[in-house]
């Protein structure tokens, strides 16, 4: 019980921090592994999907009923990032990850440098592509990171995040919310694996998926309410807390 009540209470945090600025699996991952030890790293991965996906749904749909995005043109995107996560899912059982594990923080640290030295960066809204053409450069990003999240995963949400920034001019709430499309569908394709497998705890991932949506509520309703600007202090407190963990399994463990 007591294993339970700490992972349904770290699902909480992660919902809260998934839909502001994602990075949720900072929080969930780690506690699952530290409340079963022994169990499967696989079935706990599934798991973190399993409940992690509702809270990641609930978000979407907040944000498309509050949030002006050309939601059709970014729906095939969301399908490319599915497919690109299956994709990513078979290489991982081709090859290592090994030297992407070391790079990682590095390409976190520019991420973060880069977006504290443009202080402008995300804060005003200017889509610099439409029609045919933003669609193709969505499509574009949700394949490549979508790829990552099947292969390695750490950070999706904000290299999803900071891409649609820098590259399609989104301010960080508009970003946040295109970045839960496609979280979503990275996840149900994911999910689709680790089910077909038998790597799911159904009972553990129903109580967490609870505590994942309330996390998610709150997490949706300050974003909305506070904008662009408090997104992306969260965004950068989430890619700092990235760079340590990151850096300290790539090298340290």
């Amino acid at each position: 019980m007591l294993e339970l009540v700490t992972v349904a209470f770290a699902s909480l945090l992660a919902g809260f921090i998934d839909a502001v600025a994602g990075g949720g699996g900072l929080i969930l991952v780690p506690a699952l592994f530290s409340a079963f030890p022994n169990a499967v790293p696989a079935t706990l991965l599934g798991t973190n999907k399993g409940a992690s996906v509702w809270g990641t749904g609930w978000a979407t749909l907040q944000y498309v009923k509050r949030v002006q995005l050309p939601w059709r043109r970014l729906m095939p995107a969301a399908v490319l990032a599915g497919v690109g996560s299956f994709a990513g899912a078979w290489a991982l059982t081709m090859v290592s990850a090994d030297g992407l594990r070391k790079a990682l923080p590095l390409v976190l640290l520019a991420v973060f440098i880069y977006t504290l030295a443009k202080k402008d960066l995300g804060r005003e809204h200017a889509p610099r592509f439409s029609g045919r053409a933003e669609a193709m450069v969505a499509g574009g990003i949700a394949l490549a990171v979508g790829f990552y999240d099947g292969f390695f995963g750490p950070g999706t949400g904000s290299f999803f995040m900071f891409l649609f920034v820098r590259l399609l001019g989104y301010d960080f709430l508009h970003a946040s919310a295109t970045a839960k499309l496609m979280n979503l569908l990275t996840n149900v394709f994911a999910i689709s694996l680790f089910v077909s497998k038998g790597h799911m705890w159904w009972h553990v991932a129903a109580m967490m998926a609870v505590t994942n949506v309330i996390g998610s509520l709150l997490g949706t309703r300050l974003a909305l309410k506070h904008g662009a600007g408090f997104v992306r202090g969260v965004f950068i407190v989430v890619v700092g807390a990235l760079i340590l963990k990151t850096a300290y399994d790539a090298f340290l463990r």
